[in-house]
């Protein structure tokens, strides 16, 4: 299984998601507005043709989605997350995973909800930089989750 496409694909993704913060729209070559979400994807979408710009907001790659998440404070029982779904929000940036393959991610940090709502039984599993298990979540199951340091994970 080649996971290099999205392994690159979630480095970026979250690298610059990290620096997203600052400002909320920005000025594009012509001179039109884009926002947080939409940088991400302008930078990912060449490395992965496979990908759509879904909304101004939302971006979908084969096997994950990424949302910028509401403002303010949420809970793991306000995430929605579609069944068969893997869901979580990392740095102000929703992450829907639903294709069962490894996920390299980078720089997640912080606290976050969750809700594995798969299918109910199947184990999601996140690793440390050595490929260890860190912790494992079995659907249904919602809570608060500590991202770093989280390598990489595997939804199913």
């Amino acid at each position: 299984m080649n996971i290099a496409k999205p392994a690159a694909l979630l480095v970026a993704a979250t690298a610059l998601l990290a620096g997203s913060t600052a400002a909320a729209t920005a000025a594009a070559p012509d001179g039109t507005r884009v926002t947080a979400i939409e940088r991400t994807a302008d930078q990912v979408l060449p490395g992965h043709p496979a990908a759509l710009k879904v909304t101004r907001d939302q971006v979908r790659y084969d096997g994950l989605t990424l949302t910028k998440a509401p403002r303010g404070k949420l809970a793991a029982q306000d995430l929605s997350c579609a069944y068969g779904h893997l869901c979580m929000v990392v740095k102000g940036t929703k992450f829907d995973f639903y294709k069962c393959q490894t996920w390299t991610v980078n720089n997640w940090t912080g606290d976050g909800p969750f809700t594995n709502n798969q299918t109910p039984g199947t184990v999601a599993r996140f690793f440390n930089q050595d490929g260890s298990v860190r912790w494992t979540s079995t659907a249904y199951q919602a809570g608060t989750a500590t991202w770093n340091p989280i390598f990489s994970l595997r939804p199913c």
